[in-house]
């Protein structure tokens, strides 16, 4: 065995994720009271936050940092997955986008403003939006892993072996999940890192550039998951070139685009582009399986 197959057992294994499970959840908890603190001293007014007061106002909003945390948890899950299921792979995708959202609205949940004109402010609209695009992703998640349950069957009952050629698929998976570990590490430290340099000239900069928090990691990170979709569309190709795999996984990419695509916009086309993201990638995953049932007929 090979440093880098010592590696993946070390970095994809069950102990490892059991660990990281532990140490999130300690940092979720940890966080979670720390904010609530801050809260507590803001409203005595015993530290002054000035501009990011709104944000020390609601303890309810005190649940965003915990929901921070449980993302970064999120994205080792999807890196988990990587080789053991395209499918499931995308799907953490849209879990994450989800737990952004849903994270978004504990933190503008301090910008609401009840009043008789509720549906002429700003921020309580786009509180509305994230509701109605909570409940959409999660039914659509749903049956995103229903087809996915579907397709897994007719696979078993297709195929009664994996072929050399898949298993090669399989570890070229393993590596590449194993090499994204630390790529993701290095990612987030620089991206918050460049977040905190830039926006601490400024404390207008700062105030800005939190409403759109999720900038500082996440644009990036769907950045690198294209290149990686990318990269296993060409590697599929060495163990299988039927036209439907190719579509499928063409679509994944095409899905995890308008993800990324998402971080650039905000208010109803921001709801938009997510919804459809997921709705693309189910409607792909469905013609796909019906596509394969199809072959199996014949």
């Amino acid at each position: 065995m090979t440093k880098l197959d010592s590696l993946c057992v070390f970095l994809l294994s069950d102990n490892f994720k059991k660990k990281i499970e532990k140490i999130i959840i300690f940092l979720s908890i940890s966080s979670f009271l720390l904010h609530l603190i801050f809260i507590i001293l803001n409203k005595l007014q015993i530290i002054q936050l000035g501009e990011l007061s709104k944000l020390f106002v609601h303890p309810i909003a005190a649940i965003y940092t915990p929901f921070s945390f449980i993302l970064i948890y999120e994205v080792y899950l999807l890196v988990y997955y990587l080789p053991k299921s395209t499918s499931i792979y995308i799907g953490k995708q849209y879990e994450i986008i989800l737990l952004i959202v849903i994270r978004r609205i504990f933190k503008d949940i301090s910008n609401l403003e009840f009043t008789n004109n509720w549906f002429n402010v700003k921020y309580d609209l786009i509180f509305m939006y994230d509701l109605a695009a909570v409940i959409t992703l999660f039914y659509l998640i749903f049956k995103f892993y229903q087809l996915n349950d579907q397709n897994s069957i007719n696979s078993r009952k297709n195929d009664s072996k994996i072929s050399t050629e898949v298993k090669k698929f399989i570890k070229t998976k393993e590596y590449i999940a194993t090499l994204l570990v630390p790529i993701v590490f290095i990612l987030s430290l620089y991206s918050l890192g460049n977040w905190l340099l830039d926006s601490f000239s400024s404390i207008d900069k700062l105030v800005y550039e939190f409403k759109d928090v999720n900038k500082i990691f996440f644009d990036d990170f769907f950045t690198l998951l294209i290149l990686v979709d990318v990269f296993l569309l060409l590697f599929s190709f060495l163990h299988s070139d039927k036209f439907s795999k190719v579509i499928r996984n063409s679509g994944f990419i095409i899905s995890t685009i308008m993800i990324k695509l998402s971080f650039g916009t905000d208010g109803i086309l921001n709801v938009i582009l997510i919804v459809m993201s997921v709705v693309f990638g189910i409607v792909i995953l469905a013609i796909h399986n019906k596509y394969d049932k199809l072959e199996s007929d014949f």
